[in-house]
This record gives structure tokens, C-alpha cells and sequence, in this order.
């Protein structure tokens, strides 16, 4: 998929624990739905929990940064997409993209974070295997797609 401008979109159930006492969707629920669409989409390309502990390896996540610009309320309905941004060419390092969208097309928050893999038992960042870089190569890549330097 890389080089394309498609997104991977997963329409979001809000739920009433998400709800802060201002009556919008409380700031950490923004980065839950973010890891939650992100393993989706591990998920139905074969990199289970069960298949990362197999490996031995995780995600690790260096930053996580939120940007807010409409209120999502309980009644309302989003979608959260994911896209690949930036990434070194084996996927030691990337920069993963959510757009938050109420009612399909108004923006209500985008969410960026910079991750990596780490051995488990080593608690070293690697470079994935194939496997793991062939899901990565699968990730909708953003027109403006950046590959990094070592």
C-alpha cells in the first residue's frame, strides 16, 4: 500500500466512560482510540499479540502528541483512520497519523505518534523481520510520505 493515498478508517463507539465533565470526550480516549485502530489493523494482517509474543518483540512508543480542534460529544459519530507518515526503510523507526473525523467530513482531532521495536528479553530496539515489515509495507501510506534516514 505505500505510495498510495489510501487510509485505513474505523468507525468509533463512543462510550460513556470516554466522557469527561465537560461533556466531551476526554483527552486520553483520543490516544486509547488511536492504539485500538492501530492493532486493528496489525490484527487482521496477522501481527496478533499472541504472534508479537512469539516473536519476542513490541511496539514501543517514543511520543504521542494530540491535536484538538472540534468537540466530540457523546451522540456524535467518528471515524479514526491510520496512515503511515514517516519510516525508515526496514520499519526500525515510524511516524503513524489519526485523523479524528465527526460526521464524516469535519476534522476534530489528529493524533501523531513516533514508535519502534524493542527485543523483549534483550529490552533493545531491533529491526523487525520481514514479516513485521511486510505489515508495515501494507500500512496506507499519506501522499506525503517521508522515508528517514539511519
Amino acid at each position: 500500500m505505500l505510495g498510495g493515498m489510501s487510509v485505513f478508517t474505523v468507525p468509533m463507539q463512543i462510550r460513556w466512560a470516554d466522557i469527561d465533565q465537560n461533556r466531551h470526550l476526554r483527552h486520553s480516549a483520543y490516544y486509547d482510540y488511536g492504539a485500538t485502530v492501530r492493532m486493528l489493523f496489525l490484527n487482521e494482517h496477522g501481527l496478533t499479540t499472541d504472534k508479537m509474543e512469539q516473536l519476542g518483540i513490541g511496539p514501543v512508543l517514543f511520543r504521542e502528541e494530540a491535536k484538538f480542534r472540534r468537540e466530540i460529544k457523546l451522540e456524535d459519530r467518528i471515524t479514526v483512520d491510520l496512515q503511515l507518515i514517516r519510516a525508515r526503510a526496514d520499519f526500525s523507526r515510524w511516524t503513524m497519523h489519526h485523523r479524528f473525523m465527526k460526521t464524516g467530513d469535519t476534522l476534530a482531532a489528529s493524533v501523531e505518534i513516533d514508535g519502534a521495536w524493542m527485543d523483549l528479553v534483550k529490552r533493545k530496539l531491533i529491526v523487525p523481520d520481514d514479516f513485521i515489515q511486510g505489515v508495515f509495507r501494507a500500512i496506507p501510506a499519506a501522499a506525503e510520505m517521508q522515508w528517514l534516514e539511519k
